[in-house]
């Protein structure tokens, strides 16, 4: 099992640990809905280093790009950075990933832990047409980089001490700088999130971790920063309606079914790409299941694999993920089902233990500020 550069932290910190996606990472420190709310009222850190991180560079990085993800890679610029996913070529998705511009030649994307190796070979699989060879345009530098998420509304007042350089309050949504970061230089710092609370990621080379670590604790301890695990980043993202892979995406749900139409794009400047006309009929014909956002109208906690089904009883789809919402105090959940049954404020129930609970269809997000 791998350790992040940040693992001896956490246990001495008494986190709860487990394996996760070949890690030894820490599930809570304090417990789920403490470290939950430390998140949405005040600022707390995530040790995300067990991410995937791929660099493509060269003057073909583009082009491969445009092939390989759905998204337009053609609307970045430097700084940028872009949602998409990788189609897999029969209807489904490799993984879904952040992909950042650092140049027009130079591109870092930053795929799930889970999903490395095979995303990894997705990559080199299509490399070849575009001239990329792996180890050199394109190279896995994933077990080299160390990564913390400052989530929170004091966040990047807290993380604005360690940036002396430049003015990181004022970064936009979704953008990224190179800069020096707890004496770092040439840390990259992105405005993304998974929370829904604000904040940033923070990438350093690992041998550079122990600094940033120390100097983020101690910005942090006026600041009431806490130690956050991947349980709270759950309970969080989910309250937003983001997407988690190997719950609500896999390589048998398509992004028409999971409602990311909006990252597939079918531009002439997009050009062609893996599945584009398959993708491309989905959407123009429509499809027989679509993810949606439900709150429990009676008491329960929906799971993932529980059953949905009609105010009559009849199947209509099944749970991705759900939970008890730390901070609306409801059940809440995804769910793939029939078009027919997709649209807000639908009346649908969950099976839990065998009884139909009573469950609606709502927009999303589940929190709103």
């Amino acid at each position: 099992m791998k350790t992040t550069a940040f693992t001896r932290h956490h246990m001495a910190a008494g986190a709860k640990m487990a394996e996760f996606a070949g890690y030894n990472m820490p599930i809570e420190f304090t417990g789920i809905n403490d470290e939950h709310a430390a998140v949405r009222e005040g600022v707390g850190v995530f040790d995300v280093s067990h991410m995937g991180e791929i660099w493509v560079k060269g003057p073909a990085a583009q082009a491969f790009l445009q092939y390989v993800t759905s998204n337009d890679i053609s609307v970045l610029y430097d700084g940028k950075v872009q949602y998409s996913c990788f189609p897999n070529g029969r209807g489904g998705i490799v993984d879904d990933l952040l992909v950042y511009r650092i140049d027009a030649e130079t591109y870092l994307l930053v795929v799930n832990a889970a999903n490395t190796d095979k995303d990894w070979e997705f990559l080199c699989s299509h490399a070849p047409k575009f001239g990329l060879t792996p180890g050199r345009e394109l190279y896995n530098a994933s077990d080299e980089i160390a990564q913390l998420a400052v989530q929170g509304p004091k966040a990047m007042d807290l993380v604005q001490e360690l940036c002396p350089d430049r003015d990181v309050k004022s970064m936009e949504y979704y953008t990224f700088c190179k800069t020096t970061v707890a004496g770092i230089p040439n840390a990259i710092l992105s405005i993304t999130g998974y929370t829904g609370a604000g904040g940033c990621e923070i990438y350093v080379a690992n041998e550079d971790a122990e600094r940033l670590w120390s100097a983020l604790w101690s910005a942090g301890e006026r600041y009431g920063l806490k130690n956050i695990g991947l349980g709270a980043r759950d309970t969080l993202r989910l309250e937003m309606g983001f997407c988690l892979y190997g719950n609500d995406l896999d390589d048998t749900t398509s992004p028409i079914e999971a409602g990311l139409g909006w990252i597939t794009k079918f531009t002439e400047a997009k050009g062609d790409f893996v599945d584009r006309a398959l993708l491309a009929a989905q959407k123009a014909d429509g499809v027989k299941r679509k993810l949606v956002g439900f709150e429990m109208v009676e008491r329960g906690i929906p799971r993932h694999g529980y059953d949905v089904v009609s105010p009559a009883g009849e199947p209509i789809g099944v749970v991705t993920s759900g939970t008890q919402s730390p901070s609306l105090k409801k059940g809440v959940g995804l769910a793939y089902v029939k078009p027919e049954f997709a649209q807000a404020g639908t009346e649908i129930a969950i099976l839990i233990r065998g009884k139909q609970i009573k469950a609606q269809v709502v927009r999303l997000p589940f929190y709103k500020k």
